[in-house]
């Protein structure tokens, strides 16, 4: 799914006499990019915007091949049809249901229904701008699996108009991002704070378990998947020192 920044709105140098904008289909609005809309009193034409809650899990048909219309990723062996203790790698790959890059897409679903229910949070208590921003995060792990599943290089993220970079610099720098020294959790900080808190530290171990997967015996096999996740702890922590901070 394609983010459009407020970066790469000023790239476009949006002409003067400009009243609304079109993102591509199935692009990502960020809430940086739709207020530079509304500052510019651009309208944001929503109707070809696809933000992923209604989107459909691609289905990808498995050709008959009779006895060999399924294989083991690992062993070779062949199937008919898919026994129960095993599940796709990828197409029509089959590995066992301990294997543990199908524990780190287990992961990532976890943290992708925890994001939602976080936003759920976020919009009854009125914080729209977290909302949206939440579901920067729930895009970017969904990029983190179509990328595990296709076994396609996976782009650093942008976040909240931030590079992979500045958001490493941000959440290294508090005192100098928002004023503040590093905060410890505390009750009184209310529940969003708390909840994105939790969601940090689910990213984080989400982020140990790919680094066991993906980089067994210390070498990396997908840098790209350890550096989102990586950075997905760093965009959570980020949020919670914003909200925090009582930063606008």
């Amino acid at each position: 799914m394609k983010t459009i920044t407020q970066a790469d709105l000023r790239s476009l140098l949006l002409p003067d006499g400009c009243r609304k904008y079109t993102p591509p289909e199935g692009a990502y609005v960020t809430p940086e990019a739709r207020d530079y809309l509304a500052l510019r009193g651009i309208a944001l034409d929503e109707s070809e915007e696809s933000q992923g809650e209604a989107a459909a899990m691609p289905v990808v048909p498995i050709e008959d091949r009779g006895d060999s219309t399924f294989v083991h990723a690992e062993t070779g062996e062949r199937f008919r049809r898919k026994p129960e203790h095993l599940t796709h790698l990828s197409g029509r790959r089959l590995v066992s249901k301990e294997s543990p890059r199908i524990a780190f897409r287990g992961r990532i679903d976890s943290l992708e229904a925890e994001v939602l229910e976080a936003q759920v949070l976020a919009d009854s208590l009125g914080e729209t701008w977290y909302r949206e921003a939440l579901g920067e995060v729930l895009s970017c792990l969904r990029n983190i699996l179509a990328a595990e599943v296709t076994e396609k290089p996976l782009a650093p993220p942008e976040l909240f108009g931030l590079d992979a970079e500045e958001l490493h610099r941000q959440s290294h720098d508090i005192q100098g991002s928002f004023g503040i020294a590093h905060p410890v959790p505390h009750y009184r900080m209310g529940p969003l704070a708390l909840r994105l808190n939790t969601l940090r530290t689910g990213i984080r171990e989400g982020e140990l378990m790919a680094v066991k997967v993906f980089a067994p015996g210390g070498h990396a096999e997908r840098e790209d998947i350890i550096l989102a996740m990586n950075r997905l702890s760093s965009a959570l922590y980020w949020l919670f020192c914003r909200l925090v901070s009582g930063s606008a």
